[in-house]
């Protein structure tokens, strides 16, 4: 680290010297013990400016104050609901890299979103996000002996379509939440399973992201199994690389391998824990029964434009598709 980083990060530590006790107690929940780590992730995400990453940090603690964010992993998901959920939103933990960093299996191509209430889905992306950094990674930590504050994700395109259009605006809630509130908690992004769906709009999103972003993202051949047996072992490839073809190995066999099921051990755990948060706090208090409502902040500029251009190009696609139906009728006329 350079004497401009380390500059940068004593200015930042000064800074939230200064904050409210209440803004401190949250800024606890996130950094677990590693203030200067997690420092370091805002200053990343605002390109190292002091002040930009400042306001980012202090407008994150506010969201989390205005929204209970550190009170959520007490407000369990009735059980129907939560496999609703999770039957819906595909995501779960198939393993570790061998630097230690947990492994997150997402199915976005066959994820469809329409099992609960948005407010559903937020709630359960927000308490992953949650679990993630105040149990598995601190376990990993642990396990691996050295400090482990990011994760890997493995993106599943399988099954992507058009219709995939009108997720469009819960899925852009989901990454606003997640670049403003969750900065730099991924290391890598792989992609995998690519169909032209996919190919059409990278083309045109690839331009817009900033460069830290896109040298995150690796865009692999087929299931990428190759290429993930370099940082991982077998054991823990997500069931849809586990092919040497392309193409999503939704269910296998064995429950415990299928790590999108509600009944494979990292999503037991995960609910498990948040009941029993939750038996804690209702001897003080009844819990409610319901969806937990979060703000969900405005979308930067840049994520926007994003969603904004994987909409033309998906209706692109689509009246693409529709011309070509239409030329087919009027040939067999």
């Amino acid at each position: 680290m350079g004497i401009v980083s380390e500059d940068a990060i004593k200015q930042f530590k000064a800074l939230m010297d200064e904050v409210d006790e209440p803004l401190k107690k949250t800024f606890q929940n996130i950094h677990q013990g590693y203030t200067e780590e997690n420092l370091v992730r805002f200053l990343k995400a605002r390109d190292w400016n002091v002040p930009k990453a400042y306001k980012m940090l202090v407008d994150c603690l506010n969201w989390r104050l205005q929204n209970e964010i550190d009170n959520i992993l007490s407000k369990p998901i009735i059980p129907e609901l939560y496999r609703a959920v999770r039957e819906s939103h595909l995501v779960g933990v198939s393993g570790y890299s061998r630097k230690g960093l947990p492994v997150y299996a997402i199915g976005v191509g066959q994820s469809t979103f329409d099992k609960a209430s948005v407010h559903y889905y937020v709630q359960s992306h927000i308490q992953m996000n949650e679990y993630r950094d105040r149990v598995v990674l601190p376990n990993a930590t642990k396990k691996f002996g050295r400090h482990v504050g990011t994760c890997v994700k493995v993106l599943d395109m399988t099954g992507l379509r058009i219709s995939a259009l009108s997720q469009i605006k819960l899925m852009t809630m989901i990454s606003t939440i997640d670049d403003l509130n969750y900065p730099e908690k991924t290391d890598t992004y792989y992609i995998v399973n690519v169909p032209y769906v996919f190919s059409a709009c990278w083309k045109v999103v690839k331009p817009l992201l900033q460069e830290r972003t896109r040298r995150k993202i690796q865009v692999l051949q087929g299931s990428g199994r190759d290429e993930l047996l370099k940082i991982m072992d077998y054991a823990s490839l997500p069931p849809f690389c586990k092919r040497e073809g392309s193409g999503s190995l939704r269910y296998s066999n064995s429950e415990n391998d299928d790590c999108f099921s509600s009944d494979h051990p990292f999503h037991q755990e995960c609910y498990n824990y948040v009941k029993q948060q939750a038996m804690k706090l209702e001897c003080v208090a009844p819990i409610k029964q319901g969806s937990f409502h979060v703000d969900v902040p405005e979308p930067n500029v840049e994520g926007t434009k994003i969603a904004e251009t994987i909409e033309s190009e998906f209706l692109k696609l689509e009246n693409g598709i529709s011309h070509s139906l239409d030329r087919l009728k009027v040939a067999d006329d």
